[in-house]
């Protein structure tokens, strides 16, 4: 079994990676060093809660995705697609509904 640093770390370059970023771009949006980057990805290290929502920030996942490990990480990111898809179709409704009510207002 991994440790949670070495799962955390793994999934940080996965979700850089899927973004198509290097160490050094991503160090640089989270205001940290590539090297201090490397040994978080390596397991060497942990991060502080500041720098955990930075992560989350720039990955643009949630905190727990980067806590699954690898095999869970397809699923994560269909069910975030899915959340996605319905709080956009949420979102859509909304705006629609608000819209309607301003013209009803103005009438």
């Amino acid at each position: 079994m991994m440790s949670i640093k070495t799962v955390f770390g793994t999934n940080i370059k996965y979700y850089r990676k899927k973004l198509r970023l290097s160490q050094e771009q991503l160090a640089e949006k989270l205001e940290i060093t590539p090297k201090h980057l490397s040994t978080i990805e390596t397991g060497a290290t942990f991060v502080s809660a500041e720098l955990l929502e930075k992560f989350t920030r720039e990955l643009r996942v949630s905190a727990s995705a980067l806590f699954y490990s690898a095999d869970e990480i397809s699923n994560d990111d269909n069910l975030i697609g899915k959340i996605d898809q319905i709080i956009e179709q949420e979102c859509e409704k909304t705006s629609d509904s608000i819209k309607m009510k301003i013209r009803y207002l103005t009438m």
